[in-house]
């Protein structure tokens, strides 16, 4: 894993005008918009984060969630839970916004190779994995068995519909999805993500692990991985933290002795369990 920052952006505290070229809903409190990088190319690692401006009112992380071969379009799944988030859900193709980086660490995709892979989301955690997957499925022989399973907190908040069917159509990849809630048109599993990972068929051994979604799912998620003997070295998570900078300069989203922004968001678990375990870090 490292830290990469786009040669081209070369201050990074300066906004850059990135172009709407489109924008879709994912869910009710949910969106997605692809933007154009404007030298038209933007090249990122999954795993990397974005700060995205709304011009006006102030700027968020947000991971990259689309495809790393494709470095002519940005693409970035948003929720609205604030002021900055809901600017942005307003933004229509055409319009301009600002953004820096990428910034942070990587997925591990490089050390996976040659095992098997576990990928572990809840509800908007999906996101910031979905580049992971498809840098494993155009490079498919390099890996072994690929799992994902996926919780979300009832069918109508699963998103990526499209492309969950897809995927769970694969014969080279296994997913499995769950939902807190269900209602009367739904037949799968009930009940939270963590509960998969003990009927996922991989080998522990070899298997890398990559956990996004509310911290105390990954703090469960971590320690199920655990007991099916899968060593702390290789669970990665990825940190949420209120990052400003994105450079490890402000201080606001220190973790321990560490950054977020700068050294994660990506981190193995054997670096950040003592901390999990506490509250209010």
């Amino acid at each position: 894993m490292h830290s990469v920052i786009d040669p081209a952006l070369r201050e990074p505290m300066a906004p850059v005008p990135f172009r709407v070229g489109a924008k879709r809903d994912e869910l009710l409190d949910t969106f997605t918009i692809e933007l154009a990088p404007p030298n038209s190319s933007f090249a990122f690692a999954p795993g990397q984060f974005t700060m995205l401006y709304a011009y006006g009112v102030g700027e968020v992380p947000i991971s990259v969630s689309g495809d790393p071969a494709n470095p002519t379009v940005v693409t970035q799944t948003i929720r609205r839970v604030g002021a900055v988030t809901r600017a942005l859900g307003s933004v229509q193709p055409g319009d301009v916004v600002g953004m820096r980086g990428p910034f942070g660490t990587s997925w591990p995709l490089e050390a996976a190779k040659g095992g098997d892979v576990v990928l572990v989301a809840g509800g908007i955690g999906l996101a910031p994995l979905r580049p992971v997957l498809y840098a494993i499925l155009a490079d498919r022989a390099s890996y072994q068995r690929v799992v994902l399973l996926y919780g979300s907190r009832s069918p109508h908040d699963l998103l990526y519909g499209g492309e969950l069917r897809e995927w769970r159509s694969r014969f080279d990849l296994d997913v499995y999805v769950t939902v807190d809630r269900a209602d009367p048109g739904w037949h799968g599993s009930v009940g939270v993500v963590t509960t998969l990972i003990e009927r996922a068929d991989f080998e522990p051994g070899t298997t890398t692990a990559m956990v996004c979604g509310p911290e105390i799912m990954m703090r469960y998620a971590a320690e199920t991985l655990l007991s099916e003997n899968v060593t702390p070295g290789r669970i990665s998570l990825s940190i949420e933290r209120n990052m400003k900078c994105g450079i490890g300069f402000c201080g606001h989203c220190q973790y321990g002795g560490n950054f977020v922004c700068s050294d994660g968001p990506v981190f193995t678990y054997a670096e950040v369990e003592s901390l999990l375990r506490v509250r209010e870090v």
